[in-house]
């Protein structure tokens, strides 16, 4: 109910102010378990993510935004859930699963870390592990933008990955995630302009 409603709210404000424009939503299968995998350049990803896919995403947020009781409180009531950064968090890696064994969607930013410049870098193999053991489709996603009001901001969706070949090619989690960011590179490049 609140996630509908923050959803709603935040489309009223976002999409006429960044004048956001959605490509290749088709992508995203309408149920199953999928993982969007984004570019990260700015704390607005997520709820920009949020309103441009119809269904409810859930997002790992890192964990000290759910140190104050108000905050916290209010992001899992919005489908977020907490991460240790720097290390492996068991309880997050199997929050994730637990999501995509539901059927749900999980939202996650392969770099782990905004980007400086705008353009997507490294990933860290934490996507990678998901999308290995899990059986979601995966679909990369870029967001190009300065989030300056009134100003264009592109959120294009690919095809979902062939995670099949990577498994059979016994790829590591590392591989897959550099395997998923490559993918987002793709359509930086394509998009950018």
């Amino acid at each position: 109910m609140l996630y509908q409603l923050a959803k709603f709210v935040v489309s009223i404000l976002f999409f006429p102010f960044y004048r956001i424009k959605v490509t290749g939503k088709h992508h995203i299968p309408k149920e199953g378990p999928v993982i969007i995998c984004t570019n990260h350049i700015s704390n607005l990803d997520p709820p920009v993510v949020g309103i441009t896919v119809s269904r409810t995403v859930h997002f790992m947020a890192k964990e000290e935004l759910f140190e104050g009781n108000f905050l916290g409180g209010l992001l899992r009531r919005i489908h977020a859930f907490p991460v240790k950064r720097g290390l492996a968090d068991r309880n997050a890696l199997r929050s994730g699963l637990k999501i995509l064994e539901d059927g749900k969607v999980l939202g996650l930013f392969p770099e782990g870390t905004r980007s400086k410049d705008g353009k997507p870098g490294k990933a860290l193999p934490g996507v990678g592990f998901f999308a290995l053991r899990s059986q979601a489709e995966v679909v990369p996603c870029v967001i190009i933008s300065d989030y300056k009001l009134f100003r264009r901001t592109k959120v294009v969706y690919g095809k979902p990955m062939d995670v099949a070949s990577f498994r059979s090619n016994k790829a590591s989690a590392k591989e897959m995630s550099e395997g998923i960011m490559e993918e987002i590179r793709n359509l930086y490049e394509i998009h950018k302009n």
